[in-house]
């Protein structure tokens, strides 16, 4: 019986190293979503590996990677440095696009938290090659001189508890030229903790890649 999921992980070569990563491929996927992780979160972040199964539910493939090695890891600046963790994003975005099981896919980001920084920074600079991102509980601001390069419909989830979060994401929303929308989940605090939140938050990036990513 041929295997509809191929769910493996992967080694993703960045000149002398490599980021250890978790594929999920989809049969006849409808896209390819790649993850950029928050401070200190990695491909075992069970909130993120918990959107990543409900994408794969409703058909699209995903990449969970380390952004940093464990090595890297241990320097806590390198946590917060969107340049390099950018800069991760876009060598793994490169890594699929030269994959012979994910050429062909379209690509989204996902991302969390600092996380959301760096794959706004990786979309201004690959432009209409990304189709639509979404950021949950995201710092735009750490990414604010990228965005106005940013072409790509891209949804803003924010914890309606998060109040100094939600008003980081209202000026990020303003300086977005393209496709921008800002969704408060109400009663959620920064994390999506508290119960059924995180459902809502899967619900919204289903929808939002639904509707842009074959644009």
């Amino acid at each position: 019986m041929e295997t509809k999921v191929n769910y493996k992980e992967i080694e993703i070569p960045i000149g002398n190293t490599h980021l250890n990563g978790i594929l999920r491929l989809k049969k006849d996927s409808k896209g390819i979503i790649l993850f950029s992780h928050g401070s200190g979160s990695s491909r075992f972040s069970s909130r993120n590996n918990y959107v990543a199964n409900f994408l794969l539910e409703k058909g699209y493939s995903s990449l969970l990677f380390d952004l940093l090695t464990a090595q890297e890891d241990m320097t806590y600046e390198n946590r917060f440095d969107i340049d390099l963790l950018s800069e991760r994003l876009l060598k793994a975005t490169m890594w699929i696009t030269n994959n012979k099981e994910t050429k062909h896919l379209l690509i989204g980001y996902f991302g969390a938290s600092t996380g959301a920084a760096s794959a706004l920074k990786a979309a201004a600079a690959l432009g209409k090659n990304i189709k639509a991102i979404v950021s949950r509980g995201g710092r735009p601001d750490l990414a604010m001189s990228a965005l106005k390069k940013i072409e790509t419909p891209t949804l803003l989830i924010v914890g309606g508890n998060d109040d100094v979060v939600i008003e980081l994401n209202k000026k990020a929303k303003k300086q977005i030229p393209g496709i921008c929308e800002l969704k408060i989940i109400a009663g959620a605090s920064h994390l999506f903790e508290e119960p059924g939140k995180l459902d809502i938050v899967a619900q919204e990036t289903v929808h939002w890649f639904d509707v842009y990513l074959n644009k």
